[in-house]
């Protein structure tokens, strides 16, 4: 009989289609309990193991200082690992049935304003070579798309059609979908084919954003790139590429954009995904009614 974390594994790559990056994340999660379970109980794989066992891995990761949002994290990949085994009738029932996720602070995410969003690209109204012509790109992609880092990171050559004004971006769960573009921003896009090509790149080469010697970006780099330039001009603790696509939602919505065609635009699954935009958009309104209402002179 095949091993379970092996046959989990051909189940989230060949059935669920996830990226390599969230495969080895679930992986890796299972390894670690079984591993815990292996050393604390001396029992050989997880198939056959009650709450208990569960509660004590959950109480020495707090123990150790992790954090009740990774703890949650985890507990969501074993929660999905039993219910594969539920699937697949290796089990009868779920040693997770009824656990609860730990209590986490809810953090709002705050948008850079569009004062922040204005400096840093002024900034950079006339960028010179090669480098700053790819990071205003970029800065500016993030911003008018909503594209996610790794959909950035990912975009082939081929991706791009300057004719339409438009790209296609393989989202979560390997989901296509095709994104306009500003007209402003597609001549940014020629400008940086046009340096790109100077590079004298192997024509080969299919990543679209590179690095000056033409290697393929990584998320680290686009972090450390969006951290650069937002530092000089905001005090917010997240200066991140996931700020600029929660800055994208919050301002198309801010200024009269459909929830649901947000939620097209960001590739989400469901509204509920998209609706913790409108938190910002909530605010922005009550700073509005506040300044306007007569009751409040």
């Amino acid at each position: 009989m095949i091993n379970s974390v092996v046959a989990f594994e051909d189940y989230l790559q060949k059935e669920k289609k996830y990226s390599p990056h969230t495969v080895n994340a679930y992986l890796n999660d299972v390894l670690s309990f079984q591993s815990f379970n292996k050393m604390r109980f001396d029992q050989e794989g997880v198939e056959k193991v009650n709450y208990s066992q569960i509660r004590d891995w959950i109480v020495s990761l707090v123990d150790a200082g992790m954090s009740n949002t990774s703890v949650n994290r985890k507990m969501a990949s074993l929660k999905a690992f039993y219910k594969f085994l539920l699937k697949i009738k290796r089990i009868e029932f779920s040693p997770l049935l009824k656990h609860k996720a730990l209590k986490t602070p809810k953090l709002l995410q705050i948008p850079f304003s569009e004062k922040e969003m204005n400096e840093v690209l002024v900034g950079i109204k006339n960028p010179m070579g090669f480098e700053e012509v790819r990071n205003k790109l970029i800065i500016d992609l993030f911003y008018t798309t909503g594209i996610r880092r790794t959909e950035l990171i990912h975009l082939n050559v081929n991706d791009v059609s300057l004719i339409n004004g438009t790209i296609k971006v393989l989202g979560k769960r390997n989901k296509e979908r095709i994104l306009p573009v500003l007209p402003v921003v597609v001549e940014q896009f020629s400008l940086y084919i046009e340096e790109r090509a100077r590079l004298g790149i192997d024509a080969d080469c299919e990543c679209f954003f590179i690095t000056k010697k033409g290697l393929k970006l990584n998320d680290s780099f686009v972090y450390r790139l969006i951290n650069s330039y937002f530092s000089t001009v905001s005090e917010k603790v997240k200066k991140s590429p996931h700020i600029l696509r929660h800055t994208f939602a919050t301002h198309l919505l801010n200024n009269g954009a459909d929830l649901n065609s947000v939620k097209e635009l960001l590739g989400h699954s469901s509204l509920a995904s998209t609706q913790i935009y409108t938190h910002s958009s909530l605010a922005e309104l009550k700073k509005v009614y506040e300044e306007a209402h007569p009751r409040n002179k």
